[in-house]
């Protein structure tokens, strides 16, 4: 093995050694063989091609990998923008483990930073869009604009045979994104040139371009009146940047705005991560999907973020969510957020008149040497008539350097960006053939839709002019956080693993950040060379034909193999094919993902040791032999056991004409030792932000592809401008770009090269060994709720707090905010066990911080324990009132000592300290505020 793979492991081996004798066994392959079923053992060796390399060759590869691909200027346009990330953003969010390696804030009190930062955003996104509730962020432009497809449904009550209107305006691939969840969903759509006004007299609602695709600039409010007079919802989809100029779509009457915030600093990263937005009317909060942030107060009243409303239901609601709870992309919010918290209303207006001014020069350049323009009045985009001669002028542009867009064989598309020169203008004229005659660049923007009102009047947006400022306000924010930088994140369900600085540089190279993802495939090679590698070493992992990277979360993967599993049966005529099987402890996001891909949810019992109930899964298939389509199954389970019985599940299903996916959401308890697609699944997703170490940035970005056996391959995602015309038809687009979240695939592809197969098997062994440690070390004080063979646990482990906090009078809030207290994030909790704790240590964490989190539980048990025996005060004691903060140490009121609450046994001199104390969730939900609350609000508390 190399050296890379002691630095990604955290145990030594002499530790291990020591652990796995606490375990119970003579050696890590002993207990291997004993944890995992013999049935479901792989035959032989991973089969990569990546065989361990060093880091410096790791990067070296990737280095000349970047290096095949050509970025040149883009002016592509298509949603997708070059931009200028400014370098303390860049070196402090996007570079910054702090941020990176955060999780989703579940955990409010120590994720204050992160949350202010998603305030921002909203309260950004709310400031532009004219709407006041935005989300905290969707996975792009194209699945924002399904959502909202989707939100209509939900809002429009008894409507859901009215059709939708989509405006042919639109980007293609948001067209494409929609359309696919449309047929899952049987939503009817009307394609429709919305500048002809709307074509029918009843619908659920428009969704409305703002500029169009071809950069025209028209006048929505006549559409969104007579959408609104045929009773349905006017959903506009609008650039932001073009909102610093325009009239915002609120101020228009539309009721949702949707669209990317890519252009606000980010990367185009070949397509992304990038995140999307939502924003809505008063009386549709409810109905928005993923994650919203909110204003509530702390113990002490002092203002205080978490996610309010409906985030929190997401998971509980399971067939009946909105929408799911992985649809978000944190840190990419989080920079664009700092974008404009860095260029303040005044910068972002100089950024859109310069990115106007030159399209309007452009403009006027063409129009001098008698090229025919299809709009007047534009943003960033013009759109040229060259009958017969498009393919030249592209090929000549390109020669020089720049991409243009080839809309057909008489039209090119050119569109301007904050990083557009004179020189690019000089060079798109000379492709054009014309002089490039001097240009007044005068507004091309309508009179009448102009934007006459105030942006960003918030201080948070004018307060950090100056380098130093914006520094130490980034500081300030992750410091309020708890993130791996600082210590263990010891959740189950969601691995929180090392992610590597190795890992994580290459995303930087101009090679993989800075190229559109419509360039010519030729100009993508190396991109295309790494994404082909990778999706083999993928499907060789995982024992499957093949594997597509397109899906840009895990959400995202689920959607894709159920509708790739949809797709199968239709093509064989059993259309009937519609229930899907999902056990009761299944992850909330599985039942949401099967009915937005059409399914009806039927739920299989789980037996008492936490196993699926093979009686019960076989009366459901009798029961559904003729609509069965799937049983959606996690593996290890939810329950952190690896199910003996799985084989069988997968041959009873198989035998009632279903198919069998297995959730990949495990699969840092599987790979080297047993592969999916051999033991009985037809299909797969696989979370590469937990077993293939993409961080996952505070909540998002993730990448979730779908691993199908040969029978599914016709039914992987297709998109109408993937590079390869072969891959342009099929089951529909499920991202907005061809390869999804193409920027950050270049850390598993380090990952997996670094570690090479050997050292993907070791780290699957300790992540198993720390999870049955940590069993071991903590079962005496809090029972282990479910285990399989020997006692063993898998990757992860359910501690039983339901008798203890019963007893005590406490709940299972008091035990997660006390492990603040000893500087550790809580494990999940209450999932899928309400009042239980999911442990998943990881094989990174090293045997010193394992003990460090075994010896803080052990010391709140003896905390419990005085409780019950009545030695703390049942209304005033260290659980109750955690966490604890530095400012209670000014007014300490407590019968017990400061040493006991904010010092606990086993804490250091570089304690964490939590920057508000419990916060109260309820008054969050009666009192909802969803974007910057003024500055009087935290200095009159």
């Amino acid at each position: 093995m190399t050296p890379f793979v002691n630095r990604h492991i955290g145990p030594t081996a002499r530790d291990v050694d020591a652990m796995v004798r606490r375990v119970g066994h003579d050696s890590l392959d002993a207990m291997m063989r004993a944890a995992v079923p013999a049935g479901i053992r792989t035959a032989g060796e991973v089969d990569l091609d990546a065989v361990g390399t060093s880091e410096q060759d790791t990067l070296l590869g990737l280095r000349e990998l970047a290096a095949q691909n050509v970025p040149g200027v883009a002016m592509i346009g298509l949603g997708y923008h070059p931009t200028v990330t400014p370098p303390v953003i860049r070196r402090n969010v996007l570079e910054d483990p702090s941020w990176y390696t955060a999780y989703t804030p579940y955990q409010p009190e120590i994720s204050q930073g992160r949350l202010e930062a998603l305030l921002n955003y909203q309260t950004m996104v709310g400031d532009l869009t004219g709407l006041p509730t935005a989300n905290s962020s969707l996975l792009d432009e194209g699945t924002a604009a399904a959502e909202a497809m989707t939100l209509i449904r939900r809002a429009v009550r008894g409507r859901d045979d009215a059709p939708v209107v989509v405006d042919e305006g639109l980007h293609p691939q948001t067209i494409a994104v929609i359309a696919t969840r449309a047929e899952a969903l049987g939503i009817d759509l009307v394609m429709a040139d919305l500048r002809d006004g709307l074509p029918v007299q009843d619908c659920g609602g428009a969704i409305i371009a703002y500029p169009r695709s071809d950069g025209a600039v028209t006048d929505p409010r006549d559409v969104i009146e007579a959408t609104h007079a045929a009773g349905g919802l006017a959903v506009v989809v609008a650039d932001p940047l073009a909102l610093v100029l325009l009239a915002s779509p609120g101020s228009l009457g539309a009721d949702v705005a949707v669209g990317s915030s890519q252009r606000f600093g980010v990367p185009m990263f070949y397509g992304g991560p990038h995140a999307g937005y939502m924003a809505v009317r008063a009386g549709l909060e409810r109905h928005l999907p993923g994650r919203l942030v909110g204003v509530s107060v702390d113990g002490a009243g002092r203002p205080a973020y978490r996610l309010a409303l409906q985030t929190r239901e997401q998971h509980i609601r399971r067939e009946k969510a909105t929408s799911n709870i992985c649809t978000a992309q944190v840190l990419l919010a989080v920079t664009a957020s700092m974008y404009a918290v860095y260029h303040g209303a005044e910068g972002l207006r100089q950024i859109a008149e310069h990115t106007h001014a030159r399209a309007a020069r452009l403009a006027d350049g063409l129009s001098a040497g008698g090229i025919d323009l299809v709009s007047a009045e534009f943003f960033d985009t013009v759109v040229a008539r060259v009958p017969g001669r498009a393919d030249q002028v592209v090929a000549a542009a390109r020669r020089a350097g720049v991409h243009l867009r080839l809309v057909d064989a008489d039209h090119v598309g050119v569109t301007t960006a904050e990083t557009t020169t004179d020189a690019d203008l000089e060079s798109v004229w000379s492709a054009f053939g014309v002089p490039g005659a001097p240009a007044s660049g005068a507004s091309r923007l309508p009179e009448t839709l102009l934007r006459t009102d105030r942006i960003l009047t918030h201080p948070v947006f004018s307060d950090h002019r100056s380098e130093t400022q914006m520094l130490r306000y980034l500081k300030k924010l992750s410091d309020r956080d708890y993130a791996l930088d600082r210590g263990m994140i010891p959740l189950g369900s969601c691995t929180m693993k090392l992610n590597a600085t190795a890992e994580m540089e290459p995303i930087s190279y101009p090679g993989f950040a800075d190229l559109h993802p419509f360039v010519p495939a030729e100009d993508a090679r190396g991109y295309i060379t790494l994404i082909d590698r990778l999706e083999s070493w993928l499907a060789s992992v995982t024992g499957y034909a093949g594997v597509s990277i397109q899906p840009n979360a895990g959400s995202q993967g689920e959607l894709a193999g159920l509708l790739a599993i949809r797709a199968y049966h239709r093509s064989r005529g059993d259309v009937g094919r519609t229930v899907c099987l999902i056990p009761s402890s299944a992850h909330g996001t599985n039942a949401a993902s099967a009915v937005m891909a059409g399914m009806s949810v039927v739920v299989v019992r789980s037996t008492d040791d936490g196993e699926v109930d093979l009686d019960d899964l076989r009366a459901q298939c009798e029961k559904h032999a003729d609509d069965l389509a799937a049983i959606m199954v996690t593996y290890p389970s939810t329950h952190g056991v690896y199910e003996h019985g799985i084989t069988e599940l997968c041959e009873v299903v198989h035998a009632h004409g279903g198919q069998v996916y297995v959730d990949g959401a495990n699969l840092n308890a599987l790979v080297g030792h047993a592969r999916p697609g051999e033991f009985g699944g037809d299909v797969s997703h696989l979370n590469l932000h937990k077993t293939f170490c993409i961080p996952h940035g505070g909540g998002g970005p993730g990448v979730g592809p779908v691993a199908v056996a040969a029978h599914l391959l016709p039914f992987l995602p297709s998109h109408p401008l993937h590079p390869d015309p072969e891959r342009r038809e099929g089951i529909g687009a499920i991202s907005a770009a061809p390869f999804g979240s193409a920027g950050i695939l270049p850390i598993p592809y380090a990952y997996i090269e670094m570690m090479g197969a050997d050292g993907l098997t070791e780290a699957t062994s300790v992540a198993v060994l720390s999870a049955n440690y940590v069993a071991a070390r903590l079962r005496d004080a809090y029972p282990v709720l479910y285990t399989g063979a020997g006692g063993l646990v898998a990757h992860e482990c359910i501690l039983d707090l339901r008798g203890l906090t019963k007893s005590a009078g406490l709940t299972i809030d008091d035990v997660a905010k006390r492990l603040i207290d000893y500087g550790f994030h809580a494990p999940t909790m209450s999932f899928p066990v309400p009042g239980t704790l999911m442990i998943e240590p990881t094989e990174s964490e090293d045997l010193a911080e394992l003990d460090r989190f075994c010896d803080a539980m052990l010391a709140i048990r003896a905390e419990i324990d005085q409780l019950v025996a009545g030695d703390l005060d049942p209304d005033d004691n260290v659980l109750v009132n955690a966490p604890h903060t530095a400012r209670e140490l000014l007014e300490w009121s407590h019968p017990y000592s400061v040493a006991d609450g904010v010092f606990p046994a086993g804490s250091t001199d570089d304690k964490y300290w939590p920057p508000v104390g419990r916060i109260d969730q309820a008054y969050g939900d009666r009192n909802l505020t969803c974007s910057c609350p003024p500055i009087e609000a935290f200095s009159e508390s």
